[in-house]
């Protein structure tokens, strides 16, 4: 198999633009005034003249022509003008005819910017050989490329009057998913990573069917592939790859990853694929769990993390409790060495939680009524993270015997802090939970049992008493 990876050797010529934002991206500064504008056919024309098998390269001058026209095309009126004399067709015979990376570049970023207001979008997306040629485009080796192309599709697919129509195209060109897959595997451009992995998330969010056909896509090895010991790429596995590329070098990246693995989650086909022994599942608990314990909501933070980190905790710790749920029992010696830790921070965003509370319950209220929508909004997110965390952490405490429990303690992650908040977001709702670890602690730490019983209204029956002992973690 040949080797396309897709690195950072074209960088230096990326548009510098939001990594978040699918739309109004910043282009190259434009050059000084010129007269006159070149023809994109005539530029293709005269770089077709070289060698056939060799790519070209852009003269500075017909460059700087062409990026003058993209800047301008962010404008709506000058898009709408490109729109009236077919810019969209003009440049897809370049695209079509071109073997110069840059000018394939430009071209298709001239388009992304088009594609930027509702009414030209529309016709732009209305153009079949377009359509196909964009997403073909995946496929090509050229980061700077690959980005725009992939700006280009996020704008179109965000945008509700022609989404289902670019999502009608996604499904019929099977390529798609594997080139995608690719991208997110072999890439070191972190803006195409954040790009393609927010494309992704929004093909997953808008269309259900389209995300159960991808992650059953290359799952299953074909009996070519066993005899030559490859293994075909998957979205699971390819999600994970990605994400760990960005998690030191950008936390909005890593989150949007983190969401689209959620999304995963939320189906039967992606559950099934994530428990399957020795796959991508338990290769996905021990990155999580590593994410969760060593880069947030640390000893040393401040409460306040939590408003920080709740996005990408929420979505962490939402898989981390489908993989605890659903992986067999040969999972289970993986887990025991990270489940511990994975507790005390649990315990540690609860303890948090509790901290801010009472912290920000003593500061002034923020006056007007958009302020009061951005804090509801605030407090809507920050209450999914708690609701995760509680229902997540009385799972695993009920699958805990004594002796982990002694273990929490001695670790210095159950203290009377930690307990006190995680007992406090546990009642009423889990109920039960809370009263099996009442019970061991009784046994564990009878000095922080009566501390939380004082403190709580927990009743403990006599069933408690004669409950048979479960599985150690350790």
């Amino acid at each position: 198999m040949e080797d396309h990876s897709v690195d950072d050797d074209n960088s230096s010529i990326l548009s510098s633009s939001p990594a978040n934002s699918p739309v109004m991206d910043r282009n190259p500064s434009p050059p000084p005034d010129r007269e006159g504008e070149q023809d994109g056919e005539k530029i293709v024309s005269e770089q077709n003249t070289g060698d056939s098998d060799g790519q070209m390269q852009l003269p500075e001058e017909d460059e700087d022509e062409l990026c003058k026209i993209w800047d301008m095309a962010m404008d709506k009126d000058v898009a709408g003008f490109l729109q009236e004399f077919k810019a969209a067709d003009i440049l897809l015979g370049v695209i079509a005819k071109s073997r110069c990376p840059r000018l394939t570049e430009i071209c298709v970023g001239i388009l992304g910017n088009i594609a930027c207001f509702p009414d030209t979008c529309l016709t732009l997306s209305q153009n079949n050989d377009l359509g196909v040629v964009l997403l073909l485009l995946l496929g090509d080796t050229d980061p700077p490329t690959l980005l725009e192309t992939s700006r280009l599709l996020l704008t179109c697919v965000s945008q509700s009057d022609v989404s289902s129509l670019w999502l009608e195209r996604v499904r019929q060109q099977t390529s798609v998913c594997s080139s995608l897959c690719f991208i997110m595997c072999s890439s070191t451009n972190m803006d195409l990573l954040v790009k393609v992995g927010e494309l992704v998330d929004k093909l997953f969010d808008l269309d259900e069917e389209l995300m159960k056909t991808w992650v059953t896509a290359g799952s299953q090895p074909s009996d070519e592939d066993k005899e030559e010991g490859e293994r075909r790429l998957d979205v699971a596995s390819s999600l994970l790859e990605a994400a760990k590329q960005l998690r030191s070098e950008s936390p909005e990246g890593l989150e949007v990853y983190l969401h689209a693995l959620q999304l995963l989650t939320t189906i039967h086909h992606g559950i099934q694929t994530l428990a399957v022994a020795g796959g991508t599942g338990q290769a996905l608990w021990t990155f999580l769990c590593e994410v969760v314990c060593e880069d947030l909501c640390q000893p040393d933070d401040p409460p306040l993390v939590l408003q920080e980190q709740k996005s990408l905790l929420v979505h962490a710790l939402a898989v981390l409790s489908v993989l605890y749920a659903c992986q067999d029992q040969e999972a289970e010696h993986s887990k025991a060495d990270t489940l511990l830790p994975l507790v005390g921070s649990m315990l540690r965003v609860l303890q948090y939680h509790r901290e801010y509370q009472v912290s920000s319950g003593h500061k002034e209220k923020k006056d007007g009524q958009e302020k009061e929508e951005e804090e509801e909004k605030v407090d809507e997110q920050l209450q999914a993270l708690i609701q995760t965390t509680a229902e997540f952490l009385s799972d695993i405490i009920t699958d805990l015997t004594k002796d982990a429990v002694s273990e929490l303690v001695a670790r210095g992650y159950l203290t009377e802090k930690t307990c006190l908040s995680a007992v406090g977001s546990m009642l009423p709702q889990f109920s039960p939970a809370v009263q099996r670890l009442v019970f061991m602690l009784s046994e564990a730490d009878p000095q922080l049992a009566d501390t939380v019983t004082k403190e709580f209204p927990v009743s403990l029956g006599p069933s408690w008493s004669t409950s048979p002992p479960l599985p150690s973690p350790d």
